[in-house]
């Protein structure tokens, strides 16, 4: 973090990243002396709700955050901004996005959390854009246009007003993870995952917090001891929008997606939280257990960043692959897509142990609706995408895995593999 008097007294000369959060209510004008370096400008958490004509100044500008302000309308003068490829207006007042505020290398785009009712034709124009957020807006549709994005590979349209699924995302040849909960279209399978919970309550009153062990977008995870005796973990859902949804959708698909060796188990649902606040009570989770990656980066985009060095043996890979395979064919049949399928939300340990977690992109289908194999055909190339990292850091090469990374890859969504195919070969894979 910066503040506005080292701005003022030219210490930041040079600065390739800038951070403010001070209250502002006027864009500062000491920033254009950074104009020949400054590339990554932050400037949420302030009062302000609009940006200078001249931001185009700026002219090796490469990413702004603009979160937690008082926008209205999404800046024309964005589009101005010619090497602009990223930009993030979460949570602030937009309900209006001129097309003149999309740059022409748009890569992510993030306007979670505002009043956004429609998208501008000129979206289907951004022939970069990889990563688009609007979850918790007021959308019912999408532009048609959007199906010219082919280089779209992340959409979160959770917690909006769509009672259909846009037709223009289902056949996107690279569109591999989507989060779509908390639509009305999903609303009466949610509640009624939650009303039909086969899962105790867990009261408050019997569990004694102790350290945090974690947080995500959606929640915060606690040591927990139960009744005294026994050692859990908990998670208490913030209860707001996250950029991929609503912490019910989250819980609904939590308790929806049954037991398996390759999920973390729900031992229970929290009762009687003193604020209202959902949560869920679940088993420690062996401390051998670790991240398989970290998520993606600004640089990254969609792509998880691994440790360097990291490397498995062929049975590792190999195990790794099969055994979330197996846990999301189980999402599958049970009408879950989990919408997020990445290394950073898996744990693996020893031989290639393994558990999928954070569900807060999943989201529910109809095992019957048409949509139901686009659905799968999506999270399938999120699949082949993980495959192609295995394969990467795998200590030799793996013939019959790249074989079936190429087909989960193919551009066209209906041709790709169903999991319970792809679960049946990596288990013949599997040495005896």
């Amino acid at each position: 973090m910066h503040t506005l008097e080292q701005l003022r007294a030219g210490q930041l000369a040079g600065l390739r990243r800038l951070k403010l959060s001070c209250g502002l209510t006027e864009f500062p004008t000491e920033i254009f002396d950074l104009a020949d370096s400054l590339e990554i400008l932050d400037l949420s958490g302030n009062a302000l709700s609009t940006l200078p004509a001249d931001l185009p100044r700026l002219h090796k500008l490469r990413i702004i955050f603009c979160s937690d302000n008082l926008f209205t309308t999404l800046p024309a003068v964005l589009g101005s901004c010619l090497a602009l490829s990223m930009i993030g207006f979460k949570a602030n007042r937009i309900r209006h996005v001129p097309a003149a505020a999309l740059p022409p290398r748009l890569r992510w785009l993030t306007l979670t959390d505002n009043c956004i009712e429609a998208m501008p034709d000129a979206l289907g124009n951004c022939g970069q854009l990889q990563k688009l957020m609007l979850a918790g807006n007021c959308l019912s549709d999408l532009p048609v246009s959007l199906a010219h994005c082919q280089q779209l590979e992340l959409v979160r349209i959770a917690a909006n007003r769509f009672t259909a699924l846009p037709a223009c995302l289902l056949s996107l040849p690279r569109l591999s993870w989507l989060a779509y909960a908390g639509n009305p279209c999903t609303e009466a399978q949610e509640l009624a995952a939650l009303d039909n919970a086969d899962m105790a309550g867990v009261a408050w009153p019997r569990l004694q917090l102790a350290q945090q062990l974690g947080e995500g977008a959606s929640g915060v995870i606690y040591r927990a001891r139960l009744d005294g005796r026994d050692d859990v973990a908990v998670k208490i859902f913030k209860g707001a929008m996250t950029s991929d949804g609503l912490p019910r959708s989250e819980m609904a698909a939590c308790v929806s997606a049954g037991g398996h060796a390759g999920l973390i188990p729900i031992l229970g649902i929290l009762d009687g939280h003193p604020q209202q606040a959902m949560g869920l009570v679940m088993p420690l989770i062996d401390s051998a257990f670790r991240n398989l990656a970290g998520p993606p980066s600004l640089d990254s985009c969609t792509r998880d960043v691994y440790a360097d060095g990291l490397q498995f043996s062929a049975s590792q890979a190999l195990a790794l692959a099969h055994g979330i395979a197996s846990a999301v064919r189980q999402l599958h049949a049970r009408g879950i897509v989990h919408g997020d399928l990445y290394a950073h939300n898996i744990l693996h340990a020893h031989a290639g142990d393994c558990l999928l977690g954070d569900f807060g992109a999943a989201s529910m289908f109809q095992s019957a609706s048409p949509q139901a194999a686009a659905l799968q055909g999506i999270e399938a190339r999120a699949f082949g995408v993980l495959l192609g990292e295995l394969i990467a850091h795998a200590d030799m090469p793996l013939p019959a895995l790249q074989a079936l990374m190429d087909t989960c890859l193919q551009e066209e969504v209906l041709r790709r593999p169903r999991f319970d195919v792809i679960e049946r070969i990596l288990r013949e894979m599997l040495p005896a």
